[in-house]
Order: C-alpha cells, then sequence, then structure tokens
C-alpha cells in the first residue's frame, strides 16, 4: 500500500529518508531466489542510488526481474517513521573505469562509509586502490509501492525477503523470532510480523536476514536464513552467521589486514569476470 496518493510526493519522502540514512538494504527476488544485502545509500539525480563494489557482481547477476526494494531498517534516529521500503524498477549501470561513481557518488560514500574515505579519498589513494573504484550503480527509476518498515530494534529482528505479486519488486517485511534454527539447516522457527499481521506464507521462497557494522564500518556483518514460508513458520534450508544483539568490534590489526586482503581478492576477481564479459560482448 502506497502512502502517498501522489507518487511523485512518495519518492520524495524516500529520497528524503534514504539521503538522511548511513546504512540500508537493497532486496530482490531474481533467478537465485530471494535475496537482500547492507548496501550504503547514495543518491543520483534525486532518485535512490547504490554503487555496489564489483566483489557484488554474483549477487548482480541474479537481479534478472529488473525490480528491487529499497529499504531503510535501522533508521539513524528514534523515529520510527524514518524506516520504511520503496519498490520499483531499477537501473543496472556497470561503471567499469569508476568514472560516473567518482564524478557523482564518491563524495556522498566518503560522507557515509568510512573505509571509503581511507581508500578514494583523493587521487593517490584511488590510484593505489583502483579496485575499490569499479562499480555497479543501481538506481530506483520510480515508485511502484511504499511501505511504513518497523525498524530493527532487537538482535533477532531480520527483514523477510519474498517474491512480490505477479512477478513484481520483492515484499519485505520485519519478522522477529525467539531463536534462529542453525545456518546448516533443517530447522523450522515460528516468525512474527513486527507491524503485527500474520506472515500468511504460501510455500514460496524466503530469505531472513539482518545485518550490523562496527563504529568504522570495517566489520560490516551479515546473517541470514533461506527456505520455504508456511503459514507463520520458516522452514530452514540453508543460512550463515548468527544474530547478534551489539555491533561488532573494530577488527585488530591483523583481522584488519585479513579483510582488506579479502576484500582486495573479491573486487579483482568481478571486476575481472565484468571486463571479460564486456570483451566477449563487444567481439561479437
Amino acid at each position: 500500500m502506497c502512502l502517498f496518493a501522489d507518487k511523485g510526493l512518495a519518492l520524495q519522502n524516500v529520497v528524503t529518508v534514504w539521503r538522511r540514512s548511513t546504512a540500508a538494504e537493497m532486496c530482490w527476488a531474481g533467478s537465485g531466489g530471494p535475496a537482500g544485502i547492507p548496501v550504503v545509500p547514495l543518491v543520483w539525480d534525486d532518485l535512490p542510488c547504490v554503487a555496489l563494489p564489483m566483489a557484488h557482481l554474483d549477487a548482480v547477476d541474479t537481479m534478472t526481474s529488473g525490480r528491487a526494494s529499497f529499504a531503510v531498517s535501522d533508521p539513524p534516529s528514534q523515529d520510527a517513521a524514518a524506516a520504511v521500503v520503496a519498490s520499483g524498477p531499477v537501473d543496472i549501470r556497470f561503471d567499469l573505469e569508476g568514472k560516473r561513481f567518482a564524478d557523482h557518488l564518491l563524495e556522498q560514500e566518503i560522507v557515509k562509509h568510512p573505509p571509503t574515505r581511507l581508500r578514494a579519498d583523493g587521487l593517490m589513494a584511488r590510484r593505489e586502490n583502483w579496485w575499490w573504484m569499479p562499480r555497479v550503480l543501481i538506481t530506483l527509476t520510480a515508485v511502484e509501492d511504499v511501505r511504513p518498515l518497523p525498524p530493527r530494534t532487537r538482535g533477532d529482528d531480520a527483514l523477510l525477503v519474498r517474491p512480490g505479486p505477479h512477478g513484481g519488486a520483492a515484499r519485505v517485511d520485519t519478522v522477529t523470532a525467539r531463536a534462529w534454527p542453525e545456518p546448516s539447516g533443517g530447522g523450522e522457527i515460528e516468525l512474527w510480523r513486527r507491524d503485527g499481521s500474520s506472515l500468511e506464507g504460501t510455500g514460496e521462497p524466503a530469505f531472513a536476514f539482518a545485518h550490523r557494522h562496527s563504529p568504522d564500518f570495517e566489520r560490516w556483518e551479515r546473517w541470514y536464513r533461506s527456505g520455504r514460508a508456511q503459514g507463520e513458520v520458516l522452514t530452514v534450508t540453508a543460512g550463515t552467521g548468527t544474530p547478534e544483539p551489539e555491533s561488532p568490534r573494530p577488527y585488530n590489526l591483523l583481522a584488519r589486514y585479513r579483510n582488506h586482503r579479502e576484500v582486495v581478492r573479491a573486487c579483482r576477481a568481478g571486476i575481472a569476470k565484468a571486463e571479460a564479459r564486456a570483451g566477449n560482448s563487444g567481439a561479437g
């Protein structure tokens, strides 16, 4: 249900919330089933946007429906009205040189995301960390649906992502549980929607996830459980991580170095795959 009869006003409200937030979520229902990842919320020409590092290329490849849901479930203030989800068509562009990102979005991300400040705040830093500049730019081009979203306020709260009706954008709800099954799968868990409504699962695929970050954003950890929703129960078939009541502590020096190396490898692998794909397309 849209909050505003005027969709232009709805989009304006979403952009305001998106612009003020430092962390958000992008969810979709694609070829790999429902999915969601934490993102840095950016704005391109007054439209909600994300600029994913190329480490996320495999996830982007599953976004085949052309639609996504942009959510803020952990608003920066105590104003619960700042938690919202907006869904609609998206424009996906590959910026392998990082030029669009640098010209239009980099300054925004530097303000919100300390690791980008370290890696790209200046020409020398950008040259040294060249692998951080290529991005996949995903922009919400129109609002088809806007709903208030109960904020995640407890460690067991999560976003539940399910396919939308008639092939539309993913349905996103805030849910909670007494305890989540182990990530190895096979367990069943009763879920409660935080808005008081019934889950009403019909056997559809479902993906529950949440995330927390350290104050310096070097650790941004997501846990998830995926499976099928039937009635008020999620039958878990896969997952990783566990809910944590508190934000993670910053890495120590050795862990920070290891994490940096992992990020570098993942970004460079994504860049190589995207460049090979672009080269093959050009050759054809």
